[in-house]
């Protein structure tokens, strides 16, 4: 098979073999956890592939062709492995998970079976099912550039290249009150006027929530107060004390785009593309229809 090595070969044709499976799940946060399903712990890549987490897997179905490669982990929710509160808290979201087949009594003879990312994760009775979903599930991605009025770029990525670290434009500061992990209240929020973080991004630099973060629903001005609502509650809790980063909202706009962030030269809609008045338009014998500007 492909990417197989002379020795691991040669060890598969012995006929008696000493394999086991080896899985590493890499998190976006950077944390990385190892698996195998050998009675002893293993170690290879600077990981430590863990004995007792009670994870296993399904059979894994590959494709010649550009069909997604795709197979299922199954294991229980241990705190020494995989939390239930890291899942609920969106921590393993399409984290990288790579999955060898390896000769247990010597390690670097080893094959990696299979690349790719976690898709669904379903919990039920204190164990968990994980989808694994392979390398070509980035081309189910849509490609290509949709026309429409509002800007199509994401505040501060490399389409629209502002800079959020200007002075001026986010907050970092300590969390006050929190009610439900997802409306926070400051009783002073100086240089920021409702509205301005409203659909902006509400993210956690520290505590048990640390690397959270959420869409800002929310921003307006209650009883002398300042608060910030997001559209769901975050995975974990958020206690006073907690420092969070503020990112400003951006509504897509051409007038918000040239007034709030003076980055018109980067505006990624078409605002002056036909609206569906004008593709509707039919000859009429009444008033002008002269064939012009319907701005």
């Amino acid at each position: 098979m492909a990417g197989m090595s002379g020795a691991f070969k040669a060890h598969v044709e012995r006929g008696r073999t000493t394999l086991c499976r080896a899985w590493a799940v890499t998190r976006k946060d950077g944390v990385t956890l190892g698996f195998t399903d050998h009675d002893c712990a293993l170690s290879f890549d600077g990981i430590i592939f863990k004995a007792d987490s009670g994870l296993t897997a399904k059979a894994l179905q590959q494709g010649t062709g550009l069909a997604v490669d795709n197979t299922e982990a199954m294991g229980l929710l241990s705190d020494a492995a995989i939390r239930e509160e890291d899942i609920d808290a969106g921590r393993f979201d399409s984290a990288e998970v790579r999955a060898w087949l390896v000769n247990w009594a010597d390690p670097d003879v080893r094959w990696l079976q299979f690349s790719g990312t976690l898709g669904e994760i379903r919990r039920a009775g204190g164990a968990f099912h994980a989808e694994l979903r392979g390398l070509t599930e980035a081309l189910n991605t849509p490609q290509g550039r949709i026309y429409q009025k509002p800007c199509t770029a994401v505040l501060g990525d490399a389409a629209c290249r502002f800079d959020l670290t200007q002075p001026g434009y986010r907050a970092e500061l300590a969390a006050e009150t929190v009610q439900e992990n997802r409306k926070f209240r400051w009783e002073d929020l100086p240089g920021y006027e409702p509205g301005w973080f409203q659909r902006g991004r509400l993210t956690v630099l520290s505590g048990a929530a640390e690397g959270l973060w959420g869409v800002i629903k929310q921003d307006r001005a209650e009883d002398g107060a300042q608060v910030i609502e997001l559209w769901e509650p975050l995975g974990q809790a958020i206690v006073p004390g907690d420092m969070i980063r503020l990112d400003p909202g951006c509504d897509k706009r051409t007038g918000s785009c040239r007034l709030k962030f003076n980055n018109l030269i980067n505006f990624q809609g078409s605002p002056h593309i036909p609206g569906e008045d004008w593709m509707v338009a039919v000859p009429r014998s009444t008033n002008t229809n002269t064939g012009g500007s319907r701005r």
